[in-house]
Protein backbone atom coordinates (compact mmCIF):
# COMPACT_ATOMS: atom_id res chain seq x y z
CA UNK A 1 0.00 0.00 0.00
CA UNK A 2 2.82 2.38 0.88
CA UNK A 3 4.58 1.78 -2.43
CA UNK A 4 1.40 2.33 -4.43
CA UNK A 5 0.68 5.60 -2.61
CA UNK A 6 4.19 6.95 -3.21
CA UNK A 7 4.05 6.14 -6.92
CA UNK A 8 0.66 7.78 -7.21
CA UNK A 9 1.84 10.96 -5.47
CA UNK A 10 4.95 11.15 -7.64
CA UNK A 11 2.90 10.77 -10.81
CA UNK A 12 0.59 13.64 -9.81
CA UNK A 13 3.43 15.95 -8.82
CA UNK A 14 5.21 15.37 -12.15
CA UNK A 15 2.30 16.58 -14.26
CA UNK A 16 2.78 19.98 -15.91
CA UNK A 17 0.24 22.15 -17.63
CA UNK A 18 1.43 23.90 -20.76
CA UNK A 19 0.04 27.37 -21.42
CA UNK A 20 -1.32 28.22 -24.86
CA UNK A 21 1.14 29.99 -27.16
CA UNK A 22 1.05 32.24 -30.19
CA UNK A 23 3.31 30.66 -32.82
CA UNK A 24 4.41 32.32 -36.06
CA UNK A 25 5.89 30.51 -39.08
CA UNK A 26 6.78 31.45 -42.66
CA UNK A 27 5.76 29.85 -45.94
CA UNK A 28 7.00 30.62 -49.47
CA UNK A 29 4.45 30.38 -52.27
CA UNK A 30 5.57 30.53 -55.93
CA UNK A 31 1.95 30.61 -57.14
CA UNK A 32 0.63 33.37 -54.90
CA UNK A 33 -0.44 36.61 -56.57
CA UNK A 34 2.41 38.91 -57.61
CA UNK A 35 1.61 42.35 -56.19
CA UNK A 36 3.03 45.87 -56.46
CA UNK A 37 3.63 48.40 -53.69
CA UNK A 38 -0.10 49.15 -53.45
CA UNK A 39 -1.06 45.49 -53.14
CA UNK A 40 -2.41 45.32 -56.70
CA UNK A 41 -1.60 42.60 -59.28
CA UNK A 42 1.64 43.37 -61.07
CA UNK A 43 3.51 42.10 -64.12
CA UNK A 44 7.22 42.30 -64.87
CA UNK A 45 8.15 45.77 -66.15
CA UNK A 46 8.96 46.17 -69.87
CA UNK A 47 12.66 45.68 -70.51
CA UNK A 48 13.03 43.55 -67.40
CA UNK A 49 12.87 39.85 -66.71
CA UNK A 50 12.33 37.88 -63.52
CA UNK A 51 12.54 34.44 -61.98
CA UNK A 52 10.98 32.69 -59.03
CA UNK A 53 13.80 31.79 -56.63
CA UNK A 54 14.05 28.71 -54.45
CA UNK A 55 13.96 30.04 -50.91
CA UNK A 56 16.24 28.75 -48.17
CA UNK A 57 15.92 31.23 -45.31
CA UNK A 58 14.09 34.35 -44.13
CA UNK A 59 14.27 36.80 -41.25
CA UNK A 60 11.93 39.49 -39.98
CA UNK A 61 12.64 42.67 -38.06
CA UNK A 62 9.13 43.39 -36.80
CA UNK A 63 5.73 41.72 -36.47
CA UNK A 64 2.49 43.54 -35.74
CA UNK A 65 -1.22 42.71 -35.81
CA UNK A 66 -3.59 45.54 -36.73
CA UNK A 67 -7.30 45.66 -35.78
CA UNK A 68 -8.41 47.47 -38.93
CA UNK A 69 -7.31 49.37 -42.04
CA UNK A 70 -7.05 52.67 -40.16
CA UNK A 71 -4.60 51.38 -37.56
CA UNK A 72 -1.36 53.26 -38.10
CA UNK A 73 1.96 51.44 -38.19
CA UNK A 74 3.12 50.96 -34.60
CA UNK A 75 -0.35 51.42 -33.13
CA UNK A 76 -1.41 47.79 -33.42
CA UNK A 77 -0.29 44.90 -31.21
CA UNK A 78 3.46 44.52 -31.63
CA UNK A 79 4.47 40.88 -31.33
CA UNK A 80 8.18 41.14 -32.08
CA UNK A 81 10.94 43.69 -32.59
CA UNK A 82 14.42 42.44 -33.47
CA UNK A 83 17.59 43.77 -31.80
CA UNK A 84 19.10 46.94 -33.24
CA UNK A 85 22.51 48.57 -32.94
CA UNK A 86 24.41 51.81 -33.62
CA UNK A 87 27.72 49.99 -34.16
CA UNK A 88 27.75 51.18 -37.78
CA UNK A 89 26.74 54.76 -36.97
CA UNK A 90 23.02 55.23 -37.59
CA UNK A 91 20.51 52.91 -35.93
CA UNK A 92 20.25 49.60 -37.79
CA UNK A 93 19.06 46.03 -37.52
CA UNK A 94 21.75 43.92 -35.84
CA UNK A 95 22.20 41.08 -38.32
CA UNK A 96 24.37 39.12 -35.88
CA UNK A 97 21.37 38.83 -33.54
CA UNK A 98 18.71 38.26 -36.19
CA UNK A 99 16.67 35.08 -36.01
CA UNK A 100 16.82 33.32 -39.38
CA UNK A 101 14.48 30.43 -40.19
CA UNK A 102 13.47 28.14 -43.02
CA UNK A 103 9.95 27.41 -44.25
CA UNK A 104 7.76 25.87 -41.56
CA UNK A 105 10.25 26.51 -38.77
CA UNK A 106 8.97 28.44 -35.76
CA UNK A 107 10.06 32.07 -35.96
CA UNK A 108 8.18 33.33 -32.89
CA UNK A 109 6.60 31.60 -29.90
CA UNK A 110 5.14 33.72 -27.11
CA UNK A 111 2.46 33.10 -24.45
CA UNK A 112 -1.01 34.06 -25.63
CA UNK A 113 -1.58 35.75 -22.27
CA UNK A 114 0.97 38.36 -23.38
CA UNK A 115 -1.03 39.20 -26.53
CA UNK A 116 -3.59 41.98 -26.19
CA UNK A 117 -7.11 40.60 -26.51
CA UNK A 118 -8.96 41.92 -29.53
CA UNK A 119 -10.08 41.35 -33.09
CA UNK A 120 -7.37 41.60 -35.75
CA UNK A 121 -7.88 41.95 -39.50
CA UNK A 122 -4.33 42.65 -40.72
CA UNK A 123 -0.79 41.42 -40.27
CA UNK A 124 2.32 43.55 -40.80
CA UNK A 125 5.69 41.89 -41.32
CA UNK A 126 8.88 43.91 -41.65
CA UNK A 127 11.21 41.57 -43.54
CA UNK A 128 14.94 41.99 -43.21
CA UNK A 129 16.88 39.12 -44.82
CA UNK A 130 16.34 36.59 -47.60
CA UNK A 131 18.52 33.70 -48.72
CA UNK A 132 17.63 31.81 -51.89
CA UNK A 133 18.82 29.98 -54.98
CA UNK A 134 18.73 31.59 -58.42
CA UNK A 135 19.91 30.64 -61.88
CA UNK A 136 22.49 32.73 -63.75
CA UNK A 137 23.93 32.60 -67.24
CA UNK A 138 27.68 32.97 -67.68
CA UNK A 139 29.40 34.69 -70.63
CA UNK A 140 30.19 31.20 -71.96
CA UNK A 141 26.47 30.54 -72.27
CA UNK A 142 26.50 28.00 -69.44
CA UNK A 143 23.75 28.18 -66.80
CA UNK A 144 24.76 27.95 -63.16
CA UNK A 145 22.94 27.84 -59.84
CA UNK A 146 23.95 30.19 -57.08
CA UNK A 147 22.98 31.46 -53.63
CA UNK A 148 21.89 35.04 -53.12
CA UNK A 149 21.62 36.87 -49.80
CA UNK A 150 19.35 39.89 -49.90
CA UNK A 151 19.10 42.50 -47.13
CA UNK A 152 15.77 44.30 -47.45
CA UNK A 153 15.39 45.92 -44.02
CA UNK A 154 15.46 49.70 -43.57
CA UNK A 155 19.13 49.57 -42.52
CA UNK A 156 21.25 46.60 -41.43
CA UNK A 157 24.55 46.46 -39.58
CA UNK A 158 26.54 43.52 -40.96
CA UNK A 159 29.90 42.35 -39.63
CA UNK A 160 30.87 39.25 -41.62
CA UNK A 161 28.37 36.80 -43.07
CA UNK A 162 28.60 33.62 -45.12
CA UNK A 163 26.58 32.22 -47.99
CA UNK A 164 27.41 28.86 -49.48
CA UNK A 165 31.22 28.65 -49.24
CA UNK A 166 31.80 32.40 -49.48
CA UNK A 167 32.59 34.90 -46.74
CA UNK A 168 31.63 38.58 -47.02
CA UNK A 169 33.33 40.93 -44.52
CA UNK A 170 31.28 44.13 -44.40
CA UNK A 171 31.55 45.71 -40.93
CA UNK A 172 29.19 48.54 -41.84
CA UNK A 173 25.58 49.56 -42.20
CA UNK A 174 23.87 48.64 -45.45
CA UNK A 175 20.68 50.24 -46.72
CA UNK A 176 17.74 48.32 -48.12
CA UNK A 177 18.71 46.51 -51.32
CA UNK A 178 22.24 45.32 -50.45
CA UNK A 179 22.91 41.84 -51.81
CA UNK A 180 25.68 39.26 -52.16
CA UNK A 181 25.93 36.26 -54.45
CA UNK A 182 28.03 33.15 -54.88
CA UNK A 183 27.96 30.33 -57.42
CA UNK A 184 27.51 26.82 -56.08
CA UNK A 185 29.92 24.91 -58.33
CA UNK A 186 32.33 27.58 -59.59
CA UNK A 187 34.60 29.84 -57.58
CA UNK A 188 32.79 33.13 -58.16
CA UNK A 189 31.16 35.66 -55.86
CA UNK A 190 30.06 39.27 -56.07
CA UNK A 191 27.87 41.84 -54.32
CA UNK A 192 25.87 44.94 -55.16
CA UNK A 193 23.30 47.50 -54.07
CA UNK A 194 19.88 48.02 -55.62
CA UNK A 195 18.74 51.59 -56.13
CA UNK A 196 16.85 53.34 -53.29
CA UNK A 197 13.14 52.63 -53.46
CA UNK A 198 13.56 49.76 -55.92
CA UNK A 199 12.50 47.03 -53.49
CA UNK A 200 8.79 46.22 -53.79
CA UNK A 201 6.93 46.27 -50.47
CA UNK A 202 3.22 45.45 -50.96
CA UNK A 203 0.95 47.51 -48.71
CA UNK A 204 -2.78 47.35 -49.59
CA UNK A 205 -3.38 49.90 -46.81
CA UNK A 206 -1.27 52.64 -48.37
CA UNK A 207 -4.25 55.05 -48.54
CA UNK A 208 -5.15 54.71 -44.86
CA UNK A 209 -1.98 53.44 -43.19
CA UNK A 210 1.20 54.15 -45.16
CA UNK A 211 4.64 52.79 -44.28
CA UNK A 212 7.94 54.74 -44.19
CA UNK A 213 9.96 54.85 -47.40
CA UNK A 214 12.83 52.36 -47.35
CA UNK A 215 11.15 50.02 -44.89
CA UNK A 216 10.03 46.52 -45.79
CA UNK A 217 6.74 46.28 -43.92
CA UNK A 218 4.69 43.89 -46.04
CA UNK A 219 0.98 43.98 -45.15
CA UNK A 220 -1.68 41.30 -45.63
CA UNK A 221 -5.22 40.60 -44.43
CA UNK A 222 -6.38 37.50 -42.62
CA UNK A 223 -9.07 35.68 -44.66
CA UNK A 224 -11.23 35.81 -41.52
CA UNK A 225 -10.68 38.05 -38.51
CA UNK A 226 -8.39 36.65 -35.85
CA UNK A 227 -10.06 36.97 -32.45
CA UNK A 228 -7.96 36.74 -29.30
CA UNK A 229 -10.25 36.83 -26.26
CA UNK A 230 -7.88 35.75 -23.51
CA UNK A 231 -9.65 32.46 -22.81
CA UNK A 232 -7.72 30.33 -25.33
CA UNK A 233 -6.69 26.89 -24.15
CA UNK A 234 -4.87 25.85 -27.33
CA UNK A 235 -2.03 27.34 -29.34
CA UNK A 236 -2.79 29.82 -32.11
CA UNK A 237 -0.50 29.16 -35.09
CA UNK A 238 -0.11 31.96 -37.65
CA UNK A 239 1.39 31.10 -41.04
CA UNK A 240 2.77 34.03 -43.02
CA UNK A 241 2.57 33.02 -46.67
CA UNK A 242 4.88 35.17 -48.78
CA UNK A 243 4.61 35.45 -52.55
CA UNK A 244 7.91 34.62 -54.26
CA UNK A 245 6.23 34.75 -57.68
CA UNK A 246 8.94 36.20 -59.99
CA UNK A 247 10.29 38.11 -56.99
CA UNK A 248 13.88 38.36 -58.32
CA UNK A 249 13.86 40.90 -61.16
CA UNK A 250 16.61 42.40 -63.29
CA UNK A 251 17.00 44.72 -66.28
CA UNK A 252 17.71 42.79 -69.47
CA UNK A 253 20.65 43.57 -71.76
CA UNK A 254 20.29 40.35 -73.73
CA UNK A 255 16.56 39.71 -74.02
CA UNK A 256 16.68 35.98 -73.35
CA UNK A 257 14.91 35.74 -69.98
CA UNK A 258 18.11 34.71 -68.21
CA UNK A 259 20.00 36.70 -65.58
CA UNK A 260 23.47 37.49 -66.96
CA UNK A 261 25.72 39.45 -64.55
CA UNK A 262 28.57 39.24 -67.08
CA UNK A 263 26.44 41.29 -69.51
CA UNK A 264 25.94 43.99 -66.84
CA UNK A 265 22.33 43.00 -66.23
CA UNK A 266 21.52 44.84 -63.00
CA UNK A 267 19.25 43.63 -60.22
CA UNK A 268 16.30 46.01 -59.89
CA UNK A 269 14.03 44.28 -57.37
CA UNK A 270 14.32 41.62 -54.67
CA UNK A 271 11.12 42.41 -52.77
CA UNK A 272 8.62 39.76 -51.79
CA UNK A 273 5.39 40.09 -53.73
CA UNK A 274 2.62 39.80 -51.20
CA UNK A 275 1.53 38.45 -47.83
CA UNK A 276 -1.39 36.18 -46.98
CA UNK A 277 -1.57 35.45 -43.24
CA UNK A 278 -3.66 32.51 -42.05
CA UNK A 279 -4.17 30.97 -38.62
CA UNK A 280 -5.22 27.79 -36.89
CA UNK A 281 -6.74 27.93 -33.41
Amino acid sequence: MLVITMVSLYSCSSETTSEPMLIVKFQFDPNQARLNNLGQPSTVAPGNSAQTPIFNLISSHYLEMAPNANTQLGQGTILYHAPETTAGGANAIDFNQSKIVSQGETFLKIPLKDVLAGTYQWMRVSLSYQNYQISVKASSGTDYEGTLASFVGFNTYISTFNIADYSFPVNANKAQGYWAFGLNDVNYSTWGQAAPGATTVPNPLNATSPIPAGSCVVTGRFPTDLVIDGTETKDVVITLSLSINNSFEWHEVNADGKYEPSANENVVDMGLRGLVPTYVK
